[in-house]
C-alpha cells in the first residue's frame, strides 16, 4: 500500500509463498488497553507510524477506495500529517500542495516531526514521488510547534524525511536530479534517490554499497546510527547500518534484506528473505560491541495462515512490533516479539476494542504500541484506524482475536487481483517494501 512505497518493490518472488514455522505462544504476557485514535472527519483511514515515550503519536490520515486500506497495493486519494497528544489532533498542514504524508515518519520527544509534503510545483520530469497521483513536488520537511519548513535534497526535485532523533539528527532520501541507470524505459519515478543525513540544516548523502545508485535510511537512533537499505530502481538489496556516515551491509540468508529501525542498544529489526527466496520475515541484527559489525541473530517465524511479514519498531527492552502480510497481499496481523516469542497482538487486546490489529508500526520504551486496525463492527465497520495500545497487568478477558476470528475476511475481499504497484513502476521479482 502506498502508506510504505517501498514496499511496493516486490523483492523475493512471490510464486510460491509460504509461512514459515512460527514460534510458540507459551510466553506470559500482559494483555493491552487500546485507544482508537479514530479518522480525521471525512476520512475513512488512519494509522499511527510513530509514538514517542511521552505516548504522543504521529498519524497519517486520509481516504481509500473500498476495501484498499488493508492492502499493500491501496493508493491513497488524499493524505494529512497529524499528531495526537494526548488527547487533542494537529493537523501540521502541507508546503502547498493539498497532501502531506509519511510512510515512516517520526515524532521524537520534543514533539519534532519529520515526513514528506506535495508542495504546488508539478514535477518537471512528471515523477510522482508522494504517490497521491498528482505529478506535484515531493519535499521532506521538518515541523515543530507550529511550523513546517521543507528539507533541503541533494540537488534533485524530490525527498522523504522518515526519523528524526532527540538530537534532532534527519534521515531519508533526496533525489540528486540523475537519471537512474538501473530504471527500465517508461519508469515514472526515474531519477537517483539517495539515503541522507540532516544535521544543522545540511544535507549529506549516506554512502551505498557494492555500487548500488539507490537508497533510503529509514531510522536513526539516539546515538546516531541509522539503519535502511541500498539498491536500484526495483528497490532494495542489502540491509545497511550507517555509523559516522560509513555503510556497512547487513548480513542475510543469500536473498537479501533490508533494515527498518534501530534502537539506542544497537538491536536492527527488519526483514530477510528465505535462503530458498520464496518469502520474507522479519529478522533481528545486533551491532556487535566494539568490533563496527553485526549479526544476524534471529530470523522470525510467521503467525498461522500469513505468508509474509516483517519487523518494524523496537525499543530499548528489546520488544519487537510489525506486521504480516496474507497470500492476497492484505495486511493481516500485527504481532509482538519478545523473549523468543512471538505473538499475535490481536489475543492480547480485548473484545472491548473492537479493533483487528493488522499491522503494528512502533513501541514506545513505556511498551506502548501504535499502529492501524480494522473496525470490526457498528458503523465505522471496515475502516481503517490508529490505535494505541499500552500494557496493563490484567486478563484481556476475551480477545478480539476469539470474539471477531473473521472481522478481516468479512470486512475486505476475499481475493483481490492485486498489482502491486512498484516504487519506480519497475520490474517485479524483487522485496516487498
Amino acid at each position: 500500500m502506498n502508506m510504505f512505497k517501498q514496499l511496493r518493490n516486490l523483492w523475493i518472488p512471490c510464486a510460491t509463498i509460504f509461512a514459515l514455522t512460527c514460534f510458540g505462544n507459551a510466553f506470559a504476557q500482559v494483555s493491552y488497553q487500546v485507544t482508537d485514535l479514530g479518522v480525521p472527519k471525512n476520512d475513512n483511514y488512519s494509522m499511527i507510524m510513530s509514538v514517542n515515550d511521552e505516548g504522543w503519536s504521529e498519524i497519517m490520515a486520509g481516504n481509500f477506495l473500498p476495501g484498499q486500506g488493508d492492502s499493500l497495493s491501496g493508493v491513497p486519494l488524499n493524505g494529512r500529517a497529524l499528531i495526537n497528544v494526548d488527547g487533542y489532533y494537529v493537523d501540521l498542514g502541507t508546503l502547498g500542495g493539498p497532501n502531506s504524508w509519511m510512510n515512516f515518519g517520526e515524532i521524537n520527544d520534543f514533539a519534532q516531526v519529520v515526513g514528506d509534503s506535495e508542495t504546488a510545483v508539478p514535477d518537471p520530469n512528471g515523477e510522482d514521488i508522494c504517490g497521491f497521483g498528482t505529478h506535484l513536488t515531493c519535499l521532506p520537511f521538518l515541523w515543530q510547534p507550529f511550523h513546517m519548513r521543507a528539507l533541503p535534497t541533494l540537488g534533485g526535485n524530490n525527498g522523504e524525511a522518515s526519523a528524526i532523533n532527540n538530537l534532532g539528527q534527519i534521515v531519508g532520501m533526496a533525489e540528486n536530479g540523475a537519471v537512474d541507470p538501473s530504471c527500465q524505459s517508461g519508469t515514472v519515478n526515474n531519477r537517483v534517490q539517495l539515503p541522507v543525513l540532516w544535521e544543522n540544516g545540511n544535507v549529506h548523502a549516506l554512502p551505498t554499497v557494492d555500487h548500488d545508485p539507490d537508497g533510503f535510511a529509514f531510522w536513526i537512533n539516539n546515538r546516531g546510527q541509522a539503519v535502511g537499505y541500498s539498491g536500484n530502481c526495483s528497490g532494495p538489496i542489502h540491509g545497511i547500518l550507517w555509523e559516522n556516515r560509513t555503510a556497512s551491509a547487513l548480513a542475510d540468508l543469500g536473498t537479501g534484506g533490508f533494515a527498518e529501525n534501530i534502537n539506542d542498544e544497537g538491536q536492527i529489526v527488519g526483514t530477510v528473505g528465505s535462503a530458498d527466496g520464496t518469502t520474507q520475515t522479519g529478522a533481528i541484527w545486533q551491532i556487535v560491541k566494539g568490533t563496527g559489525t553485526t549479526k544476524l541473530t534471529t530470523v522470525l517465524g510467521l503467525l498461522p495462515g500469513d505468508a509474509a511479514g516483517l519487523a518494524f519498531g523496537n525499543n530499548n527492552e528489546g520488544q519487537v512490533v510489525g506486521g504480516e502480510w496474507n497470500a492476497n497481499f492484505y495486511w493481516s496481523h500485527a504481532f509482538i516479539w519478545q523473549s523468543g516469542v512471538m505473538t499475535d497482538l490481536n489475543t492480547l487486546f480485548p473484545a472491548s476494542s473492537n479493533l483487528f490489529a493488522t499491522f503494528a508500526a512502533k513501541i514506545n520504551n513505556r511498551g506502548q504500541i501504535g499502529g492501524m486496525a480494522i473496525v470490526c463492527s457498528g458503523p465505522h465497520q471496515g475502516e481503517m484506524h490508529a490505535f494505541l495500545a499500552t500494557p496493563v497487568e490484567q486478563s484481556a478477558g476475551e480477545s478480539i482475536a476469539q470474539a471477531a476470528p473473521n472481522c478481516l475476511e468479512s470486512n475486505f475481499p476475499a481475493a483481490d487481483a492485486v498489482n502491486r504497484l512498484l516504487k519506480k513502476s519497475g520490474p517485479s521479482g524483487q522485496f516487498v517494501r
